[in-house]
């Protein structure tokens, strides 16, 4: 479910436009993207909620799982689209999936990236490289690092992080992780028709 997002002013000019940045994006919308990425890891339990969201961010295939930004490349977290006038700037999230409730869905994601304009945080570079190329000492090389590989681990970072819990307010917050990590303890103890398949010999 590739997320388009971008701000626009109250007199109607998008804040995410800069004429004069090498990728037309401004300020705030780096800052904006910055916020996103920080804010990732405890963004996959919202945008990512099911234990089968995590098999397809697998790397090396077409959902991204690495914490990056690019306006070449598909293998990053966001890209910057092509934007042929300037109300159309914007940046795409590539990991949310349809699994998830857009609604808080986009809530986290915006009270995320509006964390990184409150804060000015700085954004990276962009990786212009395919990150799926890369072996682990030169993703660590580029400071990049991975979403949860699974939803026991995300649910773990968003306990961890207050912004995207306030997003979901406080009553959603606890009920979205209490029923998640359930969830998931439920799927640990399951044995699937894969595993007995494959493990055991039937007759």
């Amino acid at each position: 479910m590739h997320t388009h997002i971008s701000l626009f002013t109250d007199d109607g000019e998008n804040a995410f436009h800069d004429e004069d940045d090498d990728f037309n994006l401004s300020e705030t919308a780096k800052q904006f993207t910055a916020g996103i990425l920080e804010h990732a890891p405890a963004l996959a339990a919202v945008t990512n909620p099911t234990v089968n969201s995590y098999k397809r961010l697998v790397p090396g295939y077409e959902a991204p799982v690495y914490v990056a930004w690019s306006d070449r490349n598909r293998s990053a977290l966001i890209r910057k689209p092509a934007a042929r006038v300037p109300a159309a700037s914007r940046i795409e999230a590539r990991f949310p999936d349809p699994s998830c409730n857009p609604y808080l869905a986009l809530a986290a994601l915006i009270h995320a990236g509006l964390d990184g304009v409150e804060r000015e945080l700085d954004c990276p570079d962009p990786v212009r490289e395919n990150i799926y190329e890369f072996d682990e000492a030169k993703r660590e090389e580029y400071g990049i690092d991975t979403l949860p590989t699974n939803l026991g681990e995300a649910v773990e970072e968003l306990e961890d992080d207050e912004v995207v819990l306030d997003a979901l307010g406080p009553h959603v917050g606890e009920k979205f992780v209490e029923a998640k990590n359930e969830e998931f303890k439920d799927y640990l103890v399951s044995v699937s028709d894969w595993e007995i398949d494959r493990y055991l010999e039937t007759f």
